[in-house]
């Protein structure tokens, strides 16, 4: 009989993920092996030696309905028995046609057209191809520009970029598309201006999209993008009156609203769509992530009949589109997705919870490190300031330190992944999955509690 040896020579996962796979937003190095993540299971991810870490960022704004759902792979599989792949260029298949029906209904007001794209980033480049051209079509051909806010992230393609707001994120790939343009933000933690009154805040941030309308002339500028709740910088809301405001001015200067949830729909705030949340009707929506909760790539951008008339001639075509847009495995897994959340109530869910997130992280508000505890639904971002009274920030050798040379690594070895970020103001990010609850909220407390009490001793 032959006896059989284990090898001891074989590279770890980790080894072998250095050697070749080329992380996104990573960085690399001969020090430096990636943690290696092979399963997961409800609000749980486990690594190559089976640790087990509580995942406080749904991947990464995405798990919705949690890891490991045998319903979700079920539906991937019966579908590419059927039909694995076809376009949507002139053509159409039956998860697609009823996907797009299911979002339109959830949409507000006569956003009833859904154009599928494989993720955020394609329907935010969607979104503004769609401008540009839907006002050529209408005999305003100048109108080409966009109006985004200091420090979002829109997404990486080029024109996405070019919306973006992060300075270090697009100054390796200039010069980008041509056409973006910034206005302040709602970080009322950091208000220039009315910091203690929030609606004052919300119309003075709202009239500075007038002034650069304004400033850019009304006849060249074609889209506002908003995300409800601004990701980067940490999780800022809109403040009281803010999209109101913003709905009367983009209808006065003839500009299209855009509101940018791919991280915001789908529950995440509470309801399907995050502007219903906040009492307004956009022209066009741009949503991924949390569609399929990730468990097959899928975005969508839905716009308005008023936007899609132009093209409903028999003979202009939108000159655009993606070969995995709409792909029907990743339809049958969002429509599996939506019924589930139907099914089992999870909108519900995350509105009757999310004041007891609210809650339970702000009692880290005690913390000397801790400034600002903001958010809304199921997305919180915590602000790290170096001095509670005065609010005095990391210097960039202080956040390199504290954030990257401890944060992140201290919270994920203490069982907790999460985000820890610097594109504006130092942040923790949180965004677990939709199906948790009070005791969930508790265990992510507690890490925080311990690992930020130690970040506090080495300022």
């Amino acid at each position: 009989m032959t006896s059989i040896q284990t090898r001891t020579d074989e590279p770890s996962l980790g080894a072998r993920s250095a050697a070749h796979l080329w992380g996104h937003f990573s960085r690399h190095g001969a020090e430096i092996t990636p943690p290696v993540i092979t399963h997961g299971e409800g609000v749980r991810i486990f690594d190559d030696a089976g640790r087990s870490y509580f995942d406080g960022l749904s991947g990464l704004f995405v798990v919705q309905l949690g890891h490991g759902r045998e319903e979700l792979a079920e539906a991937a599989a019966e579908q590419a028995k059927k039909i694995g792949f076809f376009p949507l260029w002139s053509y159409a298949t039956p998860p697609a046609i009823e996907l797009a029906e299911k979002l339109a209904a959830y949409a507000p007001g006569d956003l009833n057209r859904v154009f599928f794209t494989s993720g955020g980033g394609e329907a935010v480049e969607s979104a503004w191809k769609l401008a540009k051209q839907y006002f050529k079509l209408t005999g305003k051909p100048g109108k080409h520009k966009v109006i985004s806010r200091s420090i979002a992230y829109h997404g990486t393609p080029q024109g996405a970029l070019a919306i973006t707001g992060i300075p270090d994120l697009k100054k390796d790939f200039e010069p980008l598309t041509p056409g973006g343009f910034r206005v302040p933000n709602t970080n009322i933690y950091r208000a220039p201006e009315h910091g203690d009154d929030p609606k004052a805040f919300g119309r003075w941030a709202a009239d500075r999209i007038a002034e650069a309308i304004e400033f850019e002339g009304p006849d060249t500028v074609c889209a506002v993008f908003l995300e409800p709740v601004q990701n980067a910088g940490g999780c800022f809301p809109p403040p009281p009156g803010y999209f109101e405001r913003v709905r009367e001015i983009c209808d006065e200067y003839d500009v299209l609203l855009v509101s940018d949830e791919v991280i915001c729909a789908y529950g995440r705030i509470g309801s399907m769509f995050a502007c219903d949340d906040f009492g307004y009707v956009p022209d066009i929506i741009t949503s991924a992530k949390g569609l399929t909760s990730g468990y097959s790539p899928l975005g969508a951008m839905i716009a308005s009949e008023r936007l899609f008339e132009p093209f409903n001639d028999g003979k202009t075509t939108f000159a655009h589109g993606y070969t995995f847009g709409g792909h029907p495995v990743s339809a049958a897994v969002a429509l599996k997705n939506l019924e589930i959340f139907e099914r089992e109530g999870i909108t519900d869910h995350v509105k009757a919870n999310a004041p007891a997130f609210r809650a339970t992280l702000e009692k880290l508000n005690d913390l000397p490190i801790v400034g600002d505890v903001r958010g809304e639904g199921y997305f919180y971002g915590i602000e790290l300031v170096k001095d509670k009274a005065t609010k005095e920030t990391f210097n960039a050798e202080e956040s390199e330190r504290i954030l990257r040379g401890f944060l992140s690594t201290a919270l994920f070895d203490n069982g907790l992944y999460c985000r820890a970020d610097d594109r504006g103001d130092p942040v923790v990010q949180l965004a677990p999955p939709l199906i948790c609850g009070q005791a969930e909220f508790d265990e992510m407390e507690q890490i925080l509690r311990k690992v930020l009490t130690e970040a506090g001793n080495l300022i």
